[in-house]
């Protein structure tokens, strides 16, 4: 008797989604977003399937204290247009951390995450505010596997 290997099929009722807490107080941005951008897709189950939604939730609080490295804050900027001739608007990454802290990481996140409708529905799953609260307690503490994500330690060396 013969068996032939075959890759295990996840179904879409077999997934359960998990709440993840992130505090981004002190954590650099870039690498936040890839950490994020993975527990969003589902990279860090067994179960991750490429055409399935099989990631969690993730909730970022102190998006206002996220660091970013080098002169990034006055010289990276965001591209827009208002579809109008002569409509190119440029904002830099420190005047949109002042105004909207949870567009950054968004952003951030968005790049990292497939270029898709699947990519779309998956970023609807993040949820960033720019304080330490956030009003999702009761699916954190309702989920089996929810975890809070401890920061890190400052990057740069303190001089004394």
């Amino acid at each position: 008797m013969t068996t032939t290997n075959k890759p295990y099929n996840v179904r879409a009722s077999q997934i359960r989604p998990d709440w993840h807490v992130i505090d981004a107080s002190n954590r650099i941005l870039g690498r936040l977003a890839s950490e994020i951008a993975i527990l969003l897709q589902g990279k860090h189950k067994p179960l991750y399937t490429p055409h399935l939604l099989t990631g969690d939730f993730v909730v970022v609080t102190n998006a206002s204290k996220i660091k970013t490295t080098a002169n990034k804050p006055e010289q990276k900027t965001y591209y827009r247009h208002t579809n109008y001739p002569g409509g190119l608007r440029k904002v830099t990454l420190d005047q949109t951390l002042e105004k909207h802290p949870d567009r950054v990481i968004k952003h951030a996140v968005r790049g990292m995450l497939p270029h898709n409708k699947l990519g779309r529905h998956m970023l609807t799953r993040l949820k960033v505010y720019p304080g330490d609260s956030h009003p999702h307690e009761a699916q954190v503490r309702g989920s089996l596997k929810a975890r809070n994500i401890k920061t890190e330690e400052p990057v740069g060396k303190e001089e004394a």
